[in-house]
């Protein structure tokens, strides 16, 4: 869409709430990665600056492979163009400045200060373009723990992720998807998105600054909470709440179910249902400090009434009874239990590439960006090589930035 001017205008409803916004994109890997592509799903141009040849380190993460890539590089890595530039080559690294110097948004994630060695830090980019909003993510900030290498599984294990995660006599377990990378990236978004807003009052950008420990650390919630307020680390309880029970998994006559009892009238229909309503009177469950202080009673006691079924036909029954409980699922069950009720889980991204997991949020009125297949490296190198070369256009936007044209 095009506006009076002869630029490219904001975009009608259905190109994305971030339609016209140039992102570029200099990061790799997940959290960063991530970050981007939501924010290509939702209608801005990202465009991803990558090695020449190897490209993106995720590229080479696999098992499983697709047809063109890596599972893992897809996931994070559609509905993006692809440049691969070497910032060691003077004409490359102009390239790359000039890409920054149009962008509203850049993106990256290098060691602390490794794109200032190019001309390509804030403080450099900033005086060519004041309104760019520059979002860095690290590991551990950038003063005393820049130096400190970002591994999402180290930030587990430091962070204290891990201690409360796994049984009580097993060893502290890391979770199952790399979930510090996947919190930092949303949390870079946000950051980015608040920035982006206020440059709308001021026409000034910032720099926006992300790590994975602080991130981490603010999704801890009621465990870090509990630390703060007593002075000790809460440990490890397998499946159990730490204050709410029953809130953890059962043993049924075949198999695990899932009971989240948030409240005493979930409690008392769960008793109901398992033919035991006398334990909602019952002094050690009556309320839920009484049950978190008896939990191992109270566990037993519910172990020996499921065990008189199997664990589908009691989540069935307690469904029922408005008690949350459900069987434990793969991620397959996942996918196919939001199908069933009609959340659409995933959406094609092109031939030859399997379908991906859709976008999480939905809008009413401006949907997300049809997705398009993630890039091979540098496969959109010429188009964005004549457009940077050509001259920016004649009307500036009032911070100073110039958007970018697909040549489409």
């Amino acid at each position: 869409m095009t506006s009076e001017n002869g630029r490219p205008g904001a975009g009608s409803p259905a190109d994305g709430p971030l339609a016209g916004l140039l992102v570029a994109d200099f990061s790799r890997v997940l959290a960063g990665p991530l970050a981007t592509m939501t924010l290509a799903d939702l209608g801005a141009d990202v465009v991803k600056v990558e090695r020449p040849g190897a490209g993106d380190d995720t590229r080479q993460w696999g098992p499983p492979w697709t047809e063109s890539s890596s599972a893992y590089f897809e996931c994070v890595n559609r509905s993006k163009r692809s440049i691969a530039l070497d910032l060691t080559d003077p004409a490359d690294l102009a390239v790359a400045r000039e890409l920054a110097a149009r962008a509203d948004i850049l993106v990256e994630n290098h060691k602390s200060g490794a794109l200032s060695r190019f001309g390509l830090g804030y403080d450099d980019l900033s005086e060519l373009n004041p309104g760019l909003v520059y979002c860095s993510i690290t590991g551990f900030g950038s003063r005393a723990g820049s130096a400190m290498p970002g591994y999402d599984f180290l930030v587990q294990a430091v962070g204290g992720l891990m201690s409360i995660t796994g049984d009580a006599a097993g060893e502290p377990t890391k979770a199952g998807v790399a979930l510090v990378d996947v919190l930092t990236g949303k949390d870079a978004v946000i950051g980015i998105l608040a920035a982006v807003t206020e440059r709308s009052r001021t026409g000034l950008g910032q720099h926006v600054e992300v790590d994975l420990l602080s991130s981490l650390l603010g999704s801890l919630a009621n465990q870090a909470a509990s630390y703060l307020s007593t002075g000790r680390s809460p440990g490890r309880l397998g499946n159990a709440h730490p204050s709410i029970a029953p809130y953890e998994t059962l043993h049924c006559r075949d198999g695990l179910l899932a009971v989240a009892c948030g409240n005493d009238g979930q409690f008392a229909r769960l008793a109901q249902t398992l033919g035991r309503p006398e334990l909602a009177a019952d002094a050690r469950f009556a309320t839920n400090p009484q049950r978190v202080a008896h939990r191992s009673e109270l566990v037993c006691v519910l172990e020996t009434a499921l065990a008189s079924d199997d664990a589908e036909a009691w989540s069935t029954r307690l469904a029922a009874a408005g008690v949350p409980a459900g069987t434990v699922g793969d991620i397959g069950s996942g996918i196919e239990l939001a199908r069933t009720l009609g959340l659409e889980p995933t959406v094609p991204v092109g031939r030859g590439h399997p379908d991906q997991i859709r976008h999480p949020v939905t809008y009413s009125r401006s949907p997300v960006r049809r997705a398009t297949p993630p890039p091979a490296v540098g496969e959109h190198d010429r188009e964005i090589r004549q457009l940077i070369a050509s001259p920016p256009p004649s009307h500036p936007s009032a911070t100073g930035r110039h958007e970018m044209e697909h040549s489409e």
